[in-house]
């Protein structure tokens, strides 16, 4: 296997500290205020009579009729008595927006602003420090070998976002528009901007990458999309299609281990992999516990840095303890919840509180997305998960020490680890797509739209920053690595992101089919996707598989001429 490039892309330490200052500052801030305004919501505005009934007339079952209503006391009572205006999230936004921020709009759109922040904070750290570090260890743990690890668990961890979008967005919003143009948007930034911006930059140094793996990708991505082209104009799709998504991952995951078992033959000259190594080198000799630590909560991690000279002194000392408990409020709740299993970050009175309260949070996330379960068996399953809750718990404490994780059964602790962190990245999965959901009504603009760029750019952003940088700073290596990142995760994005979402909601209209969301403009985005990949599959071998500027301004001119023509659509400059 050809080895890691020796990369370390993230920001510096001071840099992440005053992100993470702001952001936990901002949602305490915004906790406060929505507290204020759950108070306040009703006696701040005076709901006549006339403004009731008039809330009332409209029966619809959509929150479509909303922009009917002239003002703002109208609107909140029409939102107030329909509960079609309140999407699958945990906060009411269009409440919070129409009711206690009314009479100040404003005040409305920088609370959504920075809880957009918070929730893509949360998203990309989860899967950062959780989400990725349990399936390093997984992968560890089960022995996969490095090129099944990295098309499968390595495209797992950095498509998380989009993957559970998606699946949100068809299962809880009702809304498929959202996820198929989020992960259709984020493939066709990442194959396109990101993959253009590589071009771009290390043009200069006439970097080739490997032929059969280049075009490997690109061939199954022409015929994913091509498969998702063919459902789209039939409309609709049964059980048995929606699982074809998902086999024909499993066909590229064979297709990659063959390639893999064919290059790794003694005596070939160019043996070795040149897949993607899963979240760097998996080193036989490191123990499996000291792999993905980021979930640490320590005085080098969420602490100030103690070269800082100003608080040095005895009397700044107050100040530091303030500024490191702002730190905490992201991140406890997941601390607490999320079973880590690593040697620099193990704490026995952390591990024995999150197998004790992760079964409660499994049971309020059952409960909260079960719209028919009464109160009695709300109350039993509570009870039930309070009671494995205590059971794991007392169990921890008695077989674990204090000095270092467990040595044995390790299997329980990897296994409950994924499976909390899979469940904090689905509920903020949720209430982002919820917040967009909302955003989009309250400001007229489809949630597709939304989905193909805020949502897309937001999900997409991590790989923009973590491939350029493999690119540019790891050489030969390093750009290989990036160009399969680059094309690997929306293979897998779509046909597991989408397959999955379409196989929930085919089986729940079984025998019947689903009917696919999606209107012309989805043929627009798959055919300039296609596009952009037969573009590169042009250019890349004419340039003898070099990566150049002819490709990356290419591949940047056909992704801005697509998103020129979905907004001239948007805003009606374009009617077609």
């Amino acid at each position: 296997m050809i080895p890691s490039p020796n990369l370390n892309p993230n920001p510096k330490p001071n840099q992440t500290m005053l992100t993470t200052l702001f952001l936990n500052s901002a949602f305490l801030l915004l906790l406060s205020l929505y507290c204020v305004s759950l108070a306040f919501a009703g006696r701040g505005t005076d709901l006549g009579p006339h403004v009731l009934a008039l809330a009332d007339a409209d029966n619809d079952d959509d929150c479509t009729s909303l922009a009917q209503f002239p003002d703002y006391p109208s609107k909140c009572a029409y939102v107030a008595s329909h509960d079609s205006c309140r999407h699958k999230g945990y906060i009411n936004y269009l409440r919070v927006y129409y009711c206690a921020c009314g009479r100040f709009p404003f005040l409305g759109h920088l609370f959504f602003l920075l809880w957009l922040s918070v929730l893509f904070y949360l998203l990309g750290d989860t899967a950062a420090s959780y989400f990725c570090p349990s399936l390093d260890n997984l992968s560890k743990f089960l022995r996969l070998s490095p090129t099944i690890a990295g098309s499968t668990l390595l495209s797992l961890g950095n498509g998380a976002a989009d993957v559970f979008s998606s699946i949100v967005s068809f299962t809880r919003t009702g809304d498929g528009d959202v996820g198929l143009n989020s992960v259709l948007g984020g493939g066709f930034f990442v194959s396109s901007v990101v993959v253009g911006v590589i071009g771009v930059a290390i043009g200069p140094s006439q970097i080739r990458i490997e032929k059969p793996g280049f075009f490997r990708d690109i061939g199954f991505l022409l015929v994913t999309l091509s498969y998702l082209l063919v459902a789209a104009y039939i409309g609709r799709i049964c059980i048995w299609g929606s699982a074809f998504f998902v086999l024909i991952y499993v066909v590229y995951v064979c297709t990659v281990w063959g390639m893999d078992f064919l290059h790794s033959i003694p005596g070939d000259e160019e043996s070795g992999s040149i897949s993607v190594p899963l979240l760097g080198d998996i080193n036989e000799e490191k123990p499996i516990q000291q792999l993905g630590a980021q979930a640490q909560i320590d005085e080098e991690q969420v602490g100030l840095p103690s070269s800082f000279p100003i608080f040095d002194t005895p009397t700044c000392q107050g100040l530091v303890k303030l500024l490191r408990a702002l730190e905490l409020p992201l991140q406890m709740p997941r601390r607490l919840t999320i079973p880590v299993l690593s040697e620099d970050s193990w704490s026995k009175t952390y591990a024995v509180i999150s197998v004790s309260l992760s079964p409660l949070l499994l049971a309020f996330l059952y409960d909260s997305q079960s719209d028919d379960v009464s109160s009695g068996s709300s109350t039993l399953t509570y009870l039930i998960a309070g009671l494995v809750g205590l059971v794991l718990g007392i169990t921890t404490c008695v077989t674990t020490t204090k000095a270092h994780p467990p040595k044995k059964c390790l299997f329980p602790w990897l296994a409950a680890g994924f499976l909390m962190s899979v469940t904090w990245t689905y509920i903020v999965a949720e209430e982002l797509v919820s917040l967009l959901a909302s955003v989009g009504i309250i400001l007229g603009i489809s949630p597709s739209i939304l989905g193909l760029t805020v949502l897309a750019w937001g999900n997409s952003l991590g790989d923009l920053i973590s491939n350029v940088a493999m690119a540019i700073n790891g050489g030969v290596d390093g750009v290989q690595v990036a160009i399969s990142g680059c094309y690997g995760g929306p293979i897998f994005n779509t046909l597991i992101g989408l397959g999955l979402s379409l196989v929930v909601k085919s089986w729940s209209s079984y025998p019947g089919t689903y009917l696919i969301p999606g209107d012309d403009s989805l043929y627009e985005m798959i055919a300039f996707v296609m596009g952009g990949l037969l573009w590169a599959a042009v250019i890349v071998p004419r340039n003898d598989m070099r990566l150049g500027r002819s490709l990356g301004v290419g591949l940047i001119a056909i992704y801005l001429c697509f998103l020129s023509l979905r907004l001239a659509k948007a805003i009606g400059l374009i009617n077609m």
